[in-house]
Formats: C-alpha cells, structure tokens, sequence
C-alpha cells in the first residue's frame, strides 16, 4: 500500500540522512536530504507532466558522486562540481538511448518523455552531451584535478561514444541506439578508472603552490608522513 511504501521508505531515509549528517559532515547529509527531495516530490511527478523529468533527473543521479566528494573533503568545490557535471552529462545519452527502445511503453503508461514526445530532440540531446564529456575531460587538469593525460587517454573513449551519439542522432534506429546504450555501460566505469589512475595527490598540489615561495625544506616537511 502507499502507507507502507511510505514508511518503509522514511525508515530507510531519516536514518541514512543522520548517519552521514552525524558520522560524515553535515554537507553530506543535507545533499542526500536535498537528493531524496528532489527525487520524490520533483522527478517522479514529472515524469507524467513533462519532459522536464530528464533534466532533473540527470541532476538526481549527479548528486552521488558529489556527496562522495564532500564526504572525503568536506567542501563543495570544483572537484565535486567537475564529478558531478560528467555524471550529469553521460546520464543522456545513457538513459535516451536506452527510453529509445521503449518508446510504445512509455506512451501507453503515460509517461512524457522525450523519445515519445520529441524525438528529435531526444537524439539531439544525446549528442550534445557525449560532446560535453569531451569538454569535461579537458576542463580536469585545467582545474587541477588531473594530469594531462587523463584529458589524452579520455579523448579516444570520449570521441567513440561521440561517434555512437552521432550514429544514433543521424539513423535514428533501434540498432543505433542499442550500441550508444551498451557502450554507456562501459564508457563511464573506464572514464572514471582513467580519472582516478590520473588524479592529482593532495601533496602534490600542496607542492606545486609551495614551491614558489617556500623554501625546498618546506617541500620535503610535506612529503614526509
């Protein structure tokens, strides 16, 4: 029944939202607060009303890795920004190749999606955003978040999802959008493994801004333990 989805779902969401309010930051916990919120009383209304549902739904499955961020750093910067526009992005072409195939479900359950209401859109959109993961691998190490050679060794995976969201946008088929959809499967795990074997460490940054006007026994006290 509704009541027992509901208390169900408050036995597993206030307790969650206090373990990482009182056993992480309490930045962390707001987010997750501010998730649930915006997953039940936005998202899932939406989803009957208007295509709108996909943005703030791409905005819901961002949240994640950014409260991961927040809970080893204890701030919202640009690390956690960053983490969370690549999750943002690669949700489209995810999720509107995958609602591609399921266009007449959607339809007969009443559901306002893109692929039913505006297809065109919906391949357009697609592309945008494997194009977009392009520009967020290159913006890493600009933030000094990453070396170099994550925005290098993220290029050709990058430009292959690109190529599978053009294939989709232009073909238009079932096919097309089964291979962009299967490719998303993969493409975000190995992006963020690059990510994580390229990232930055801590003491290395704390180098690079001690260096110029510190002293080399300076950066030595940094590297010891």
């Amino acid at each position: 029944s509704p009541l027992l989805a509901v208390c169900f779902a408050a036995s597993c969401g206030i307790p969650g939202i206090a373990l990482l309010t009182l056993g992480v930051n309490p930045l962390t916990g707001a987010l997750g607060a501010f998730n649930i919120f915006l997953y039940t009383c936005c998202y899932t209304p939406l989803k009957r009303m208007s295509i709108a549902n996909t943005w703030v739904g791409a905005v819901v499955g961002a949240i994640p890795p950014v409260m991961g961020w927040t809970a080893a750093t204890g701030s919202l910067d640009a690390g956690a920004l960053l983490l969370g526009g690549i999750l943002y992005s690669w949700q489209f072409p995810h999720f509107n190749a995958l609602s591609w195939g399921l266009r007449e479900d959607y339809s007969r359950g009443g559901y306002c999606m893109m692929s039913v209401t505006h297809p065109g859109l919906c391949r357009r959109v697609a592309l945008r955003h494997c194009l977009a993961l392009i520009g967020l691998s290159t913006v890493a190490p600009v933030l000094d978040i990453t070396t170099w050679t994550f925005a290098i060794i993220s290029l050709p995976i990058n430009l292959y999802i690109s190529y599978l969201g053009f294939r989709f946008y232009r073909d238009a088929d079932r096919s097309s959008s089964k291979k962009l959809f299967f490719c998303s499967l993969w493409h975000l795990p190995m992006l963020l493994l690059v990510m994580f074997t390229c990232k930055k460490s801590v003491p290395e940054k704390e180098d690079k801004g001690s260096l110029p006007g510190g002293s080399h026994e300076r950066a030595m006290e940094i590297r010891l333990p």
